[in-house]
């Protein structure tokens, strides 16, 4: 019962190629497996250097509630408008 025959795979592949055509099928694996030969070349590949080294530094700074923001001007919160 839980198991599907050859008969059930065979009306299922049916049914996908009257849906999509072959074509469409066909393109589809192909770039699947495009997507998989990219995928294994680039866990092969080396990890760039240049990418870890800028993925370490921040590119920005984020001051907290109540910091200065260097411009000179001074900023106002909503609890001391009163």
């Amino acid at each position: 019962m839980g198991s599907f025959s050859i008969w059930h795979w065979l009306v299922v592949l049916l049914v996908v190629l009257l849906l999509f055509g072959s074509g469409k099928v066909s393109n589809l694996m192909g770039d699947f497996a495009k997507g998989i030969k990219s995928f294994k070349k680039n866990m092969a590949e080396e990890e760039d250097v240049s990418a870890e080294a800028s993925a370490d530094k921040p590119t920005g700074t984020i001051s907290g509630p109540g910091a200065k923001t260097g411009t000179g001007t001074s900023q106002t919160t909503a609890s001391h408008q009163g």
